[in-house]
């Protein structure tokens, strides 16, 4: 039998995917767990810094750093369109409002009006480039044993952990800062908030552009190994930052690192267990089948940790936000 699964699927642990997915839900902490907003339109978010970035460097030829700029303008912009008419909603309504809107930018960007622009259903290839020319990393294959890394993927790596670090302690520091208090107050209580006279709309925007922002950037990062799709933009990506939230812990800032290297580490080792089953006849499954199966699987063990530790794996009980 081939084990070398292991290492790869323990290897995903430290994947610019996984730091991607784990900066989109430091953001969605910020919305969800610190300040009450019921965001499931995170996706939307992505898809807007992954266009933005994709096409100021392929159509428009714009260097790196003002390609990064120009997807954090385009997160704000979207975060001001998408909040000010929505903020003032309640919970439940909001998160339909969200979910809809990451699903109009979705499918908005497939269409074949703007194909020139856009790419269409067959996204944008090469958005990368501008940022592997800065790559100081020689070429060659880096890593022990099966786990191994080309130049670009280190040099994506070692930047994406980065910039997650960097949010990480900027989410730290805003939260143990006055702003930060005060949207866990909204969080718990905006009424409460409001009678204090503070501006719970204004409050609540800026928490919406500060984790959209990093989702924007996320969705910059996501691409950079791969090619743009719109149709990984869609809700089942929000889903998976739920997922990925829920499982290091709501309310907490390093519980995104965790849950994030967990959730790709399990998906991983998962894939590679069934089809040792299914090469070995012993599980009477498909290798079609394995796909959702894993994610049962995941799906599963969510429900039992919101059912026994719903706080999350580094949370405390007395935070969490969806008790009764």
């Amino acid at each position: 039998m081939n084990w070398n699964f292991i290492p790869l699927a323990l290897g995903e642990a430290i994947s610019p995917t996984t730091a991607a997915y784990a900066l989109a839900t430091i953001g969605l902490v910020v919305h969800f767990g610190f300040t009450g907003l019921v965001n499931f339109g995170q996706a939307g978010f992505m898809a807007v810094g992954g266009y933005a970035f994709a096409i100021t460097t392929l159509k428009l030829d714009w260097p790196f750093p003002f390609a990064v700029l120009a997807t954090i303008v385009a997160s704000v912009l979207f975060a001001f369109v998408l909040g000010i008419p929505t903020l003032r909603l309640r919970a439940d309504y909001l998160s339909i409002v969200t979910i809809a809107a990451a699903e109009i930018i979705r499918l908005s960007v497939k269409t074949a009006e703007i194909y020139d622009v856009t790419g269409g259903s067959t996204g944008l290839n090469g958005a990368a480039d501008t940022f592997q020319a800065l790559n100081p990393i020689p070429p060659g294959n880096y890593g022990i044993g099966v786990l191994r890394f080309t130049a670009p993927d280190l040099w994506t790596m070692i930047v994406g952990w980065a910039l997650v670090l960097l949010a990480c302690l900027l989410v730290w520091a805003l939260m143990r800062s006055p702003w930060g208090r005060i949207v866990k107050g909204i969080r718990e209580d905006e009424d409460a908030v409001r009678a204090l006279g503070k501006n719970v709309f204004s409050y609540k925007m800026q928490a919406l552009v500060l984790g959209g922002v990093l989702g924007g950037l996320a969705g910059a990062l996501f691409i950079l190994p791969r090619s743009l799709q719109p149709d990984n933009y869609g809700t089942q990506l929000t889903f998976f930052l739920y997922t990925i939230m829920l499982l290091g812990g709501a309310t907490t800032i390093f519980g995104p690192l965790l849950g994030s290297a967990i959730f790709w580490v399990v998906l991983s080792l998962s894939d590679g267990l069934l089809t040792l089953g299914v090469d070995a006849h012993v599980l009477p499954i498909s290798s079609t089948q394995q796909g959702p199966i894993r994610f049962i699987i995941v799906g599963f063990a969510l429900m039992l940790l919101v059912i026994f530790r719903p706080q999350g794996i580094l949370g405390k009980r007395i935070e969490v936000f969806f008790r009764a």
